[in-house]
């Protein structure tokens, strides 16, 4: 059993501890911070936990707390790493990591400097159809992963810090891209450097000085491409959808919008129909178990067993400091409109990784660049010759 210090009784605390007291079911949150001594007594009464704090520092230092689970405001993190990182407990924080990449080297080298354990908790990359979709590439169902685009909008989030540029570290992209980055990064492969970011980012509907509307293009060294679309003006709900494109396969995948269960009301639905969703009349898509969806259940799994197994969670601090790096690369594109170099004075990648190169011989003398089946019948198939580059095709 892990005995967990909560940091934060916002939303995202509300996913955690209901993921943490369900499906491995011993581990419990032992006390829970907030700011608000209210707050922290509601949800501890909600979630029947025995003690609650006011103060930072006194949760983490617990007696009886074995790891610090953070869910608050992105510029809170940084001290509530570093009190975790001094009081030697491990650490599991919520994206993004950091405001920055500076703050998120911070936090990194202070939690391997103090050798306690850290987990990034990226809920998106641990949903079922994503881990499902990760184990066929890497399975090689899809060959050689060439293009991941990921989508994340929703009509912008839930509390008011996330609109403040100083307090966040930024808008949309900095919110939602980083899962986005993040989704891509395992697809093409967490040992491939990513190298250079082209983004357009602008405000088009709320009165703040942060981006509402981004859209992203990450290179990585071996010429994959991750691409991300952020936006917190979509209509209609909360639109979760990635797709993988590879030299042998294509992979999309739809989280939310499309979640197998589609359900129509005239009179209106009573209560939550699910998280970001505008109406309750109408056609609705509910989803079975929110927690489980968006990955938050299997993320704590796979973090809490590592913590008793003493090895590495899929996703650490490490990670999200290379997300952190991207989100910058990204912003300086917005201002400079050219592309951005990544800048990584940590990197513990592969160097040098080849470009994708998926040739495939025809004969002797070509290669083949397609070959397809024609409405009459026959099959056309198009060459380059070796030596002299011509193209050529041929009809069988």
């Amino acid at each position: 059993m892990v005995r967990i210090a909560l940091l934060g009784t916002g939303l995202i605390g509300r996913f955690y501890t209901e993921s943490l007291h369900g499906k491995r079911s011993s581990d419990r949150v032992h006390v829970v911070y907030s700011r608000d001594s209210n707050r922290a007594a509601d949800f501890a009464g909600q979630h029947n936990i025995p003690k609650t704090t006011t103060n930072i520092h006194e949760a983490v230092n617990d007696p009886d707390v074995d790891a610090v689970i953070i869910g608050l405001p992105n510029n809170l993190h940084e001290e509530a790493v570093l009190a975790a990182a001094a009081a030697g407990k491990a650490v599991l924080c919520t994206k993004p990591l950091g405001r920055n990449a500076a703050e998120a080297l911070r936090m990194l080298q202070a939690v391997e400097a103090a050798g306690v354990f850290h987990g990034y908790l990226e809920d998106l990359v641990y949903t079922p159809k994503t881990l499902k979709a990760l184990a066929s590439v890497k399975s090689g169902a899809v060959g050689d992963v060439l293009w991941v685009r990921s989508r994340e909008t929703h009509p912008g989030p839930h509390s008011d810090w996330f609109w403040d540029k100083e307090q966040s570290g930024g808008g949309a992209i900095v919110d939602m891209g980083c899962h986005c980055i993040e989704i891509a990064r395992n697809f093409i492969g967490k040992d491939i450097r990513p190298v250079e970011v082209m983004c357009w980012a602008d405000t088009l509907v709320h009165p703040i000085e942060a981006e509402d509307h981004a859209v992203g293009m990450v290179k990585y060294e071996n010429g994959a491409i991750g691409q991300f679309e952020v936006s917190w003006a979509f209509r209609g709900g909360m639109d979760l959808r990635d797709e993988v494109a590879g030299t042998e396969g294509t992979i999309w995948l739809n989280h939310w919008l499309r979640t197998g269960m589609e359900m129509f009301s005239a009179g209106g639905q009573s209560g939550y129909v699910a998280e970001k969703a505008e109406s309750n009349t109408g056609w609705l898509f509910p989803v079975g178990d929110e927690a489980v969806a968006l990955g938050y259940v299997d993320m704590f799994a796979d973090v809490l067993n590592a913590i008793e197994q003493q090895k590495a969670p899929l996703e650490d601090f490490y990670d999200g400091y290379i997300v952190n790096a991207i989100v910058d690369a990204a912003y300086a594109s917005v201002s400079s409109r050219q592309w951005a170099p990544v800048d990584l004075p940590v990197w513990r990648g592969r160097e040098g990784v080849p470009k994708i190169g998926a040739h495939r011989e025809y004969d002797a003398d070509h290669l083949l660049i397609k070959e397809e089946k024609m409405p009459d019948g026959t099959t056309k198939i198009i060459l380059r010759h070796k030596q002299t580059g011509k193209i050529s095709q041929r009809t069988a």
